[in-house]
C-alpha cells in the first residue's frame, strides 16, 4: 500500500552505522527528514550526502533530525562517510540506515514488495530508492519527493519546503509559490474577511479567494 501524505510512517527498528534505531523513538518531538539512495560509493549520492552534511546547522536551527537510507551494509556506510566528508568538507554526523534487506524501501513504498537485490547488482537494481520524506513530530508524512538517478536533489529546496511546512503547521496559513522565510503567507479561503481580519489583522485582498498577510511569528 502506498505511503501518502498524512499517513503515519512505519514504526521500524533499523540498523545504521550508529547502531540500532527505532524510527518513532528517534524522531521524538522533532521534525525529521529521511533521504534515500540506491547505493554507496556512487557520484551523485556522494554529492547529496555532502550537501546534507554542510547543512547541519540549518537542520538544528529548525529542530529537525536527518537520516540517510542506502541499501548497502553498515561497514560500507562507515567507509563511504570518509568520501562524503572529503567532498562536503563537513562532518556527516547523521546516521545512515543499512537497508540491505529492503525492509525500509518496501515499507516506504520505494520498491515493490517482490523486489530483491541480485548478486553483483548495480544502482539501477534499486533505482527507485531515491526519495526525500519530511516527517512531522506527530510521526506523519508531511511531504515526499522522488528523483531520477541522473538529477541531484536540491537541498536548498528541501530546506525551503521544511520552512513552509513549519510555518503552516498549526498557524492556519498556507504558503504561495516560491515562498521563502519572511515573505507574506496566504489566508485560507474558508475564513471570511471579518474572521481573517480578526485573526491576522490587515491583509491584502488580491482576488476574492486569494488574500495574503504577514507571516505569523
Amino acid at each position: 500500500m502506498s505511503l501518502r501524505i498524512n499517513d503515519t510512517i512505519p514504526d521500524l527498528t533499523v540498523e545504521t552505522d550508529q547502531g540500532s534505531i527505532n524510527l518513532h523513538e528517534w524522531i521524538g518531538d522533532s521534525w525529521a527528514i529521511l533521504f534515500s539512495h540506491p547505493k554507496d560509493f556512487t557520484p551523485v549520492c556522494t554529492t547529496e550526502f555532502g550537501a546534507v552534511a554542510q547543512l547541519a546547522d540549518e537542520w538544528e536551527k529548525r529542530g529537525t533530525k536527518v537520516m540517510g537510507i542506502s541499501v548497502d551494509g553498515v561497514e560500507d556506510h562507515k567507509k563511504w562517510k570518509t568520501d562524503i566528508e572529503t567532498f562536503g568538507g563537513a562532518k556527516a554526523g547523521f546516521p545512515i540506515i543499512a537497508d540491505n534487506d529492503l525492509k525500509v524501501a518496501k515499507a516506504f513504498d520505494m520498491l515493490p514488495a517482490e523486489a530483491y537485490l541480485p548478486d553483483g547488482r548495480t544502482p539501477a537494481d534499486s533505482a527507485t530508492v531515491r526519495a526525500v520524506f519530511i516527517v512531522g513530530p506527530d510521526k506523519k508524512l508531511k511531504l515526499s519527493m522522488t528523483y531520477p538517478m541522473t538529477v541531484g536533489r536540491n537541498f536548498a529546496e528541501v530546506l525551503r519546503a521544511l520552512d513552509g511546512l513549519q510555518m503552516s503547521s498549526g498557524k492556519g496559513v498556507a504558503t504561495p509559490a516560491n515562498w521563502n522565510v519572511g515573505d507574506d503567507v496566504i489566508i485560507p479561503a474558508t475564513l471570511s474577511d471579518e474572521d481573517a481580519e480578526a485573526k491576522f489583522g490587515a491583509f491584502n485582498k488580491i482576488l476574492p479567494y486569494l488574500r495574503t498577510t504577514k507571516a505569523p511569528s
